[in-house]
């Protein structure tokens, strides 16, 4: 038991890093541009001051940055510094890990997309309220700001913008990092393996308010939500849930808990967290019923929450260890790009470990920030003002995430070419009742159904009913094939093997001929 536990703790960790470590290094280098680029004074004046409107602009910046809830870490410390009032970054670190131009994408590809545009709006809704009411509350809440000197132009500010983010990657930045990946691997270590299938039925009346309890110590990447809200549209489950889940699961972290507390008190963050729970529980019973997807069969289960819980059904037998199983898992299941973005993940944290261990006094940030007179430029010169750069930076990060929607969701061809992989190793490991290998190949199959789905949207702005109801069909015959396996039922397992390769030259007829 204790063996488990230990190694469903590791396994969730490091899942958990991995899937974050992309998110955590533009949180990085977004707060390191606000730092260097913008400086404290356009900062305030990007995000609107201490006025009203401040809250309507967090949450726009929000929502178009690509970071989750352990990215904006470092985002709100910065933004911290530089004086904003304490509504205003918390409606910030609330909005911007719940959507992305990816995750966005994803979501309208799900059964009810009006289901995704009202959960932002409501998002909107939540940091307005929570936001205004506790700044009316507390409007000292805004921190001491000491201004930083201007950089001059040239390989100086890059140098700025590069030693700052080494510096805040080995920071207490870690500390909460840790934290908030911890409260997700505890749940792995926790909760048994498929306890929470039935908790989140549509029938279940308390089904947000449990989701209320668990979501705050969940971590979930944007991705990872919009995944798990499509699991609980298609099985009908609480939509309830499924919008605590979002707006506390992705928008809120142990480690976030943690800084807030040790920014703004006890008392204050009580408050700030009852004024939450309200606004949140009271939109997710609001909502319930109106998004209740009225085509789909309510079913009496889901697994969307099976992340969360422990990996391991039991200790395995003979020479198989839990840490080979573990091994094995980390290389199934963390994906190319997640293992080449926590590298530079771990190089940043060691560069800033270097130059805090062998500059503690802050030397190359001084001999950085010591005026240079400027020399006339050339007549292809351009040199623009810091806060010019800074925007040009951000606005990038925009654009890259939203040409990456076109690499992460390719055209339905490629995707067709893939799901031919994936159907015969689905399908031939069902024949031959290997469940651990049917389950893996089953998600990765039903995963690209999606994807075409997001593909074909992005490419012509619009996606029939007809098609979203061929993928949902293949979807709904892989995830019973998923069950009969696991009960060995190996009859059934052969009928809808037959039915599903029927489906699938369906779907590829659907997808190339019928657009």
């Amino acid at each position: 038991m204790a063996e488990t536990m230990f190694w469903g703790f590791t396994l969730r960790f490091v899942q958990s890093l991995a899937q974050a470590s992309p998110f955590i290094l533009c949180g990085f280098l977004v707060a390191a541009i606000l730092r260097r680029f913008f400086g404290y004074a356009e900062t305030r004046r990007l995000f609107g001051g201490t006025g009203r409107r401040s809250l309507l602009r967090a949450w726009i910046i929000g929502m178009l940055l690509p970071v989750c809830s352990l990215g904006v870490i470092p985002v709100i410390r910065e933004m911290r510094r530089a004086g904003l009032k304490g509504g205003t970054i918390l409606a910030f670190a609330m909005a911007a890990p719940l959507f992305n131009p990816l995750s966005l994408l994803y979501g309208l590809t799900l059964s009810e997309p009006v289901a995704i545009l009202s959960f932002a709006a409501c998002s909107l809704v939540i940091v307005t309220i929570v936001g205004m009411t506790w700044d009316r509350m507390y409007p000292d809440s805004a921190g001491q700001v000491v201004e930083l000197k201007p950089v001059s132009w040239g390989i100086r500010r890059m140098l700025a913008v590069g030693t700052s983010a080494a510096r805040e990657a080995s920071s207490v930045c870690l500390v909460y990092i840790g934290i908030g990946l911890g409260g997700v691997a505890l749940l792995g270590a926790l909760i048994p393996s498929g306890g929470l299938q039935h908790a989140f039925n549509s029938d279940n009346l308390l089904a947000p308010l449990l989701m209320s309890a668990l979501a705050v110590p969940v971590y979930a990447t944007p991705m990872l939500a919009m995944s798990q809200l499509g699991m609980m549209f298609q099985h009908a489950n609480s939509i309830g849930a499924a919008f605590v889940l979002l707006a506390l699961g992705a928008g809120m972290n142990l480690g976030l808990v943690t800084w807030m507390y040790r920014q703004y008190g006890l008392r204050r963050s009580l408050v700030w967290f009852i004024l939450l729970e309200v606004v949140v529980l009271g939109l997710a019973y609001g909502v319930d019923q109106p998004l209740f997807p009225k085509d789909i069969e309510p079913a009496n289960h889901t697994h969307a929450f099976d992340i969360y819980c422990q990996p391991f059904f039991r200790t395995p037998g003979g020479r198989v260890s839990l840490a080979a199983l573990t091994l094995e898992k980390l290389k199934r299941d963390v994906f190319i790009y997640e293992w080449h973005s926590l590298r530079l993940l771990l190089l940043l944290i060691g560069a800033g470990s270097v130059l805090r261990l062998t500059d503690r006094r802050n030397r190359l940030e001084r001999w950085i920030e010591i005026e240079v007179p400027q020399t006339e430029s050339g007549r292809l010169d351009l040199v623009l003002p810091p806060p010019v750069i800074g925007c040009i930076w951000l606005a990038a990060l925009v654009a890259i995430s939203v040409v990456g929607c076109y690499a992460y969701y390719p055209t339905a061809d490629e995707v067709l070419q893939e799901m031919y992989i994936a159907r015969g190793e689905a399908l031939s490991a069902s024949l031959a009742g290997d469940k651990t290998h049917s389950s893996y190949w089953i998600d990765i199959y039903s995963e690209w159904s999606r994807k075409m789905e997001v593909g074909v949207y992005l490419r012509n702005w619009q996606l029939s009913d007809y098609h979203r109801w061929k993928a949902r069909l293949l979807r709904e015959q892989l995830e019973f094939l998923e069950h009969e396996v696991a009960d060995e039922e190996q009859q059934e397992v052969r009928r809808l093997v037959a039915k599903i390769e029927q489906t699938h030259r369906r779907l590829k007829i659907a997808f190339t001929n019928e657009l």
